[in-house]
């Protein structure tokens, strides 16, 4: 079983912050800290230290691939995972993301209930064996 127990999520719409947070903190049972930005995210990841990186496409400023790739010029967050949340999936949009360096993409609207679990069967499907 993987070893994900905190979770950074940047999210900049309030209400799908709480969601999240319910469905990851109570149901999935993630230590969870929410960040409203990547600017947000990118000063808040060295002291949360997070074993994984959910992560909003579609963000003003700075959006979630971009942040990405400053994620990945900090040498302890370099291979960090990273799933991308987001409505745009068409296969373009999802191999694009893939490109980056995304572990996989949940599409938006999820289900709160089962997103915790999607997201350990997302970093196991993609662990080595």
């Amino acid at each position: 079983m993987n070893n994900i127990k905190k979770i950074l999520y940047v999210e900049d719409e309030v209400d799908i912050q709480l969601i999240v947070k319910i469905a990851l903190c109570d149901i999935g049972d993630f230590t969870v800290e929410i960040c409203s930005s990547g600017k947000e995210a990118l000063q808040k990841i060295n002291k949360f230290n997070p074993d994984l990186v959910l992560l909003d496409v579609m963000m003003p400023k700075m959006d979630g691939p971009e942040t990405l790739r400053q994620l990945r010029k900090i040498e302890k967050f370099a291979s960090i995972p990273v799933i991308f949340v987001t409505a745009k999936i068409q296969e373009q949009e999802i191999n694009e993301y893939k490109k980056l360096g995304a572990l996989d993409i949940v599409s938006k609207p999820f289900d709160p209930l089962t997103l915790a679990e999607q997201i350990k069967n997302m970093v196991e499907k993609n662990e080595p064996s």
